[in-house]
């Protein structure tokens, strides 16, 4: 194998894939790259039973031919490189970089004991890159990080129709998203849960006009939490696939009030900023705490004798019960997605809506446009408030 290719396309392409490398792999083998050359064409791939990445960026071969390197070694020798072209030789049992005066030999390891690429012919449907990238935002960070409850975990992703919704929970709270996309059959209806952090890595590769394949092992139908099941994301010739997580999980959406006797609207903004400057003096259990009153709504954390934060926003509220206080960690992250779902390119304004029933009951944080205010939000953030985290 000889092939020549620009550094920081080599050096960006090895980094994609070596962030799917197992931290601790099972088995040596496992850690590392599979290099693949062929025609106009640098394939660089991993796989370790659980996740695989693969990406195809474009190169000058020589000859073709195959090579299994180890990966963050080759990651971290990419990223070191002057920024000229990159040379690559392989011989009997070493591969070569050469890039200007710089040079490396790494060994190579047995291709022939390296697991074949998972296939997922199905091709469930696409999605705009940008759209699906923010909804996995939103909700990523409401799944939980505690391995002993693997569904947890996981973020739930339902496909009916040409509606999928993602969903996550760490049981204080639960983050929901819906969006459009494209599906292949018309009536479809699966139920997939995917491992949260994979999803997240997933994301990096999506972008705004790009369409997002959604490649499934099973046809919707069958079982989808077989063990051998797959879900993979295909954009611009990068594929990110993962084994889906086993279980059901909960039935999230009669989590979520049908009604409210609290609602407040706020700047998106202007409250999202706020809450980040009062939250600088909530110390580890200390909530940030909302009241609400005729036109604004006070965010105010700290307690007596140490540091002291209050900030007033103006707020359109309606109810009888004027204060509830969240974890300011829990709620930043809310405040975050909500804002993000109230973007609006057409200048219309960006509202953050709370809506509650009392100070230890759920409550609901979405982001709205001023115009589409009675629009159902296709984002949700139901939350526990600190006063039911520390009573219970």
């Amino acid at each position: 194998m000889r092939f020549s290719i620009e550094r920081d396309t080599l050096t960006e392409a090895v980094a994609w894939v070596a962030r799917a490398l197992p931290t601790r792999p099972v088995l040596p083998i496992l850690s590392g790259m599979l290099v693949t050359a062929t025609s106009a064409e640098l394939t660089l791939a991993c796989f370790d039973y659980e996740i695989s990445a693969r990406i195809r960026v474009p190169a000058e071969v020589a000859e073709p031919g195959t090579v299994l390197v180890p990966g963050r070694l080759l990651a971290e020798i990419t990223r070191s490189l002057p920024a000229l072209t990159v040379q690559v030789d392989d011989a009997a049992s070493d591969v070569t970089l050469t890039c200007g005066a710089a040079s490396f030999t790494l060994v190579t390891l047995p291709v022939g004991d390296y697991p074949p690429l998972p296939e997922l012919p199905v091709l469930a449907g696409t999605v705009d890159g940008a759209v699906l990238a923010a909804a996995i935002s939103q909700v990523v960070p409401a799944a939980s990080r505690d391995d002993t409850l693997p569904i947890l975990t996981g973020v739930n992703i339902e496909l009916t129709g040409d509606t999928m919704t993602l969903a996550a929970t760490d049981r204080y709270r639960l983050a929901m998203r819906e969006l459009g996309w494209d599906p292949t059959q018309p009536d479809v209806a699966a139920t997939i849960l995917t491992p949260a952090r994979t999803l997240a890595d997933a994301a990096r590769m999506m972008s705004q006009g790009t369409p997002v394949q959604v490649l499934l092992r099973h046809q919707a139908g069958s079982d989808e939490h077989a063990a051998d099941a797959m879900i993979g994301f295909e954009s611009a010739g990068r594929r990110l696939t993962t084994r889906l997580i086993a279980g059901e999980f909960i039935k999230y959406k009669s989590r979520f009030p049908g009604e409210f006797g609290c609602c407040g609207d706020m700047p998106a903004a202007l409250l999202a900023e706020a809450v980040k400057r009062v939250a600088l003096v909530a110390e580890r259990g200390t909530p940030v705490r909302l009241s609400f009153e005729a036109g604004m709504v006070t965010i105010e954390a700290g307690t007596e004798g140490q540091a002291r934060a209050r900030e007033t926003v103006t707020a359109e509220f309606e109810g009888d019960e004027h204060a509830i206080a969240f974890s300011p960690h829990y709620l930043l992250d809310g405040l975050g997605a909500a804002l993000t779902a109230a973007a609006s390119a057409d200048g219309d304004e960006a509202r953050i809506r709370v809506q509650f029933s009392g100070p230890s009951k759920p409550a609901v944080i979405s982001g709205v446009l001023r115009k589409k205010a009675a629009a159902p939000p296709d984002f949700r953030y139901l939350v526990v408030p600190q006063r039911a985290l520390t009573d219970g």
